[in-house]
């Protein structure tokens, strides 16, 4: 895999480089020292992952993000120190269509393995995204309907995701007459501060799921960890390490598919931009169940990798652009009704 590093630091160059060359499946195609150098070596020579720093001089890597996406798109990986007082600019970032982030790799751990470790982890990950290695399908029970159920909206995204979730959920009014959750491919470092992220700019309260917990309409909830969220009940969620060898954590089909075995009301099942094609089966068995299935089309998308294998598929029964998708839940759902709690068990 063919990769371009994008740092005005010496030191975090030289760490990087040392990292990579951990793996011989890794090589370096290029190295800019700003974001503006970045998007004209990227046009030039577009390599299969870039490394792109965030605060840099001439250009930051959020702009310069933004502009190879839309010039010469390839999988990029923010790569910076802090992350966690950057966390906003890593979600500008993500919004632009980059599809992960981690810390930079230090010179100064003895063991460059162990240094190293947690890049080396994403960027062989991505590498068999890249490859097009996905989860074989496999046959779903199915759970029963139950008229008095609620609606549940189940939403899945990826690269450029949070700027989507953003505007659609940003569109959503107080009354929603739904459930909503959500599974954005984020590291669990991030989970929390993305749930924060984007309760700022929503009418309806967003934050990370719990396990345990039944979803319930007026609330947005998000998956929080690095372990599956699935439905373990007909209104419990739960989080669970298996599959252990899915390459997506958290994995939008384990939600998707978890839905089609256990929830009892109706389901709106949504797949917004992302790499990939996580999601695509799960929103197929959506629509199987008889469920209202939508994907978001190409010309909003930051990615059009998912919505692109679920409409191969004939996974999705619409295919809106980004700004119809909430106005299309308003109608589908209308104001929220009673609070809805499950029956005891028998």
């Amino acid at each position: 895999m063919k990769i371009g590093i994008v740092n005005d630091s010496a030191l975090a160059v030289a760490a990087l480089r040392r990292a990579l060359a951990l793996d011989p499946s890794f090589e370096i195609a290029w190295i800019a020292g700003d974001g503006a150098q970045a998007v004209q070596m990227a046009a030039q020579q577009t390599p299969d992952l870039i490394l792109m720093d965030l605060l840099m001089p001439v250009m930051d890597g959020v702009e310069a993000t933004r502009r190879i996406m839309a010039a010469t798109p390839c999988a990029i990986v923010v790569v910076t120190m802090d992350l966690g007082r950057n966390a906003t600019q890593v979600f500008d970032a993500m919004g632009h269509g980059a599809i992960d982030a981690v810390d930079t790799p230090t010179l100064a751990e003895a063991d460059a393995q162990l240094a190293a470790g947690p890049l080396l982890r994403k960027l062989r990950n991505i590498a068999r995204l890249l490859a097009g290695r996905v989860a074989p399908q496999h046959a779903l029970a199915v759970a029963p309907r139950a008229v008095s159920a609620p609606r549940l909206v189940a939403i899945g995204a990826s690269a450029g995701g949070p700027a989507a979730l953003a505007a659609l959920l940003g569109g959503l009014p107080t009354d929603f007459g739904a459930a909503v959750v959500t599974v954005q491919h984020v590291d669990e470092a991030f989970a929390a501060g993305m749930a924060d992220w984007l309760d700022g700019q929503c009418a309806l309260p967003v934050r990370i799921a719990r396990a345990g917990e039944t979803p319930q309409a007026g609330t947005v909830l998000l998956a929080g960890t690095n372990d599956h969220l699935r439905l373990a009940s007909p209104s419990r969620l739960a989080y669970t390490e298996q599959p252990c060898d899915y390459l997506y954590r958290p994995s939008i089909d384990v939600f998707f598919e978890s839905v089609v075995e256990h929830w009892r009301g109706d389901v709106i099942g949504v797949l917004l931009t992302g790499m990939g094609r996580d999601g695509a089966l799960g929103l197929k068995a959506m629509r199987d169940r008889g469920f209202l299935t939508i994907a978001q089309d190409r010309a909003t998308s930051a990615v059009y990798g998912m919505p692109k294998a679920a409409a191969a598929l004939g996974a999705a029964a619409e295919i809106l652009p980004l700004p119809r998708i909430a106005p299309r839940l308003v109608q589908a759902c209308g104001p929220a009704a009673m609070t809805w709690q499950p029956a005891p068990p028998v």
